[in-house]
């Protein structure tokens, strides 16, 4: 599972960014910016406890944070076999019946956006003073995160509020054989990652959302 479930430990335990200041590093690929009070030790995540396509319950939270790496930890049930099959093997998860666990997977979160170290998905995830087209590289892969829309105005559901939002889209080619085709990224200045959705070749989708226990200026 290449990409789905370092996405889906974003999902358990993420956390981010401030303001939509102009941002201040001039290299899409690098991220600079004042440490998020969202990756701080003890934060927590987690998405809708109702089963979303068999999955339900996801929660983490930061356990240690070196040089502005947070490191998270986190579980979450997940009914669906066809999704079990796809994250038995990544490194640091374990499977005991429905209750899948995770542990390692290191996020850097700064005022100006989210950067993954996780190894099948490393690089820049979002730049909150970004615009539509601009790109991330994932390492090495070849492949490239792209923003695809970014709100002028306040135009997405989030609890009970509707917010304005930065979009990204990664395709996942190595994935396609597990019925994977993109993952979608949707952030927000105050809130951090406020969902991540999953389209797979049926046509159909997963959309969870995320919760922090924490958030970035007013």
């Amino acid at each position: 599972m290449k990409k789905l479930f370092p996405l889906f430990i974003m999902v358990m335990a993420l956390v981010f960014a401030q303001s939509c200041k102009k941002d201040s590093s001039s290299d899409n690929n690098t991220l600079a910016g004042d440490p998020s009070p969202m990756g701080s030790v003890g934060t927590t995540v987690s998405s809708s406890s109702a089963s979303i396509s068999g999955v339900s319950d996801l929660q983490g939270s930061v356990v240690s944070v070196s040089d502005g790496v947070s490191s998270y930890s986190g579980t979450g049930i997940i009914t669906n076999s066809a999704i079990k099959n796809i994250i038995a093997n990544l490194p640091g998860i374990t499977i005991k019946g429905d209750t899948v666990t995770a542990t390692g997977y290191q996020i850097k979160q700064t005022t100006e956006g989210i950067e993954s170290f996780i190894g099948t998905g490393p690089g820049v995830v979002v730049k909150y003073a970004s615009n539509v087209g601009d790109t991330y590289e994932v390492g090495s892969t070849g492949r490239v995160r792209t923003v695809v829309n970014k709100s002028t105005d306040d135009d997405y559901s989030y609890g009970f509020m509707l917010i304005k939002v930065i979009q990204v889209e990664e395709p996942t080619p190595a994935l396609k054989s597990v019925g994977v085709t993109k993952i979608t990224y949707t952030a927000n200045h105050k809130f951090g990652l406020v969902g991540v959705k999953y389209d797979f070749t049926d046509g159909s989708s997963i959309n969870l959302p995320i919760y922090c226990s924490t958030q970035n200026g007013k």
